[in-house]
């Protein structure tokens, strides 16, 4: 079953520079990931500055460029995986949040995970 994998954090780290080591360790675990077949896609996403919302609202569409103020919490990154059974994406979000834990103790954040709809899946 797929499963999308959000990571949502309390503030905009875009202009913050993550350890360095927490890149590394992040590599190893998305190629070990690929190869057992159960990362298919995800990336880190640039600030909120970069961003824009299209909203649709009392029967009126309106685009609002970033940063948006009104956010209490910021997708700061997205994966996409594979996985045999619930335990095992909750795992793999576990393993994902050790990594930052580990290389970046001061971090805080949220790895929300759930599953696709079925009929969505390929």
């Amino acid at each position: 079953m797929r499963y999308m994998m959000f990571i949502k954090h309390p503030q905009d780290y875009g202009n913050v520079q993550a350890p360095a080591s927490l890149y590394q360790a992040m590599g190893e675990f998305i190629d070990a990931a690929t190869k057992s077949g159960n990362f298919i896609d995800g990336a880190g996403l640039q600030p909120m500055s970069a961003g824009s919302q299209v909203k649709l609202r009392g029967g009126k569409i309106t685009v609002v460029d970033g940063p948006f103020v009104e956010t209490k919490e910021i997708v700061g990154g997205y994966a996409l995986i594979e996985a045999k059974s619930r335990e095992e994406a909750m795992g793999i979000a576990r393993r994902f949040m050790e990594l930052h834990l580990e290389h970046w103790p001061t971090f805080e954040g949220i790895c929300e995970v759930r599953p696709l709809e079925a009929e969505t899946q390929q």
